[in-house]
């Protein structure tokens, strides 16, 4: 299974959304490899934000060695599901989708709700975190469920 998270810089809420899916999945023995971009190219090739390390950090994941990305047309190819973080995001990557299929990869991670942006709002993150990492224990279950 390859997953793709997705936000506005891919400095705040995807990476930490990569680095709890990633290490939920890891824990389970899951062969799923994660990855997260932006929709957005002003951070190409920076470490996520100092925040979204520090409090990934709190919770026993290092995101520090990730690396931010724009996302690309060629990500519809390369990953299964492709989870955004709020209907911007949605917009801006489904505005990209060539096909229905392509469409149909792409879902915001809460379902119906939207993952607060946290970056003017230093009290936010550790609720981001929260959420996402209620979400990814969801997917875990639902995606590695038989039948």
């Amino acid at each position: 299974m390859k997953i793709l998270m997705v936000c506005l810089g891919n400095i705040c809420r995807s990476p930490l959304a990569h680095g709890i899916l990633e290490n939920l999945s890891t824990e389970k023995g899951l062969n799923w490899e994660i990855d997260s971009a932006g929709t957005g190219g002003w951070h190409i090739g920076s470490q996520p934000d100092h925040r979204s390390i520090a409090i990934a950090k709190k919770y026993g994941i290092d995101i520090s060695g990730q690396s931010c990305r724009q996302f690309v047309v060629a990500d519809f190819d390369n990953y299964d599901h492709i989870f955004v973080m709020d209907r911007h995001n949605l917009s801006e990557v489904t505005a990209m989708a060539r096909t229905d299929q392509d469409h149909r990869k792409v879902s915001l991670l809460l379902k119906n709700d939207v993952v607060p942006d946290p970056y003017y709002d230093d009290t936010q993150f550790d609720q981001v975190y929260k959420m996402v990492d209620k979400r990814c224990r969801e997917i875990v279950e639902d995606f590695n469920t038989p039948g």
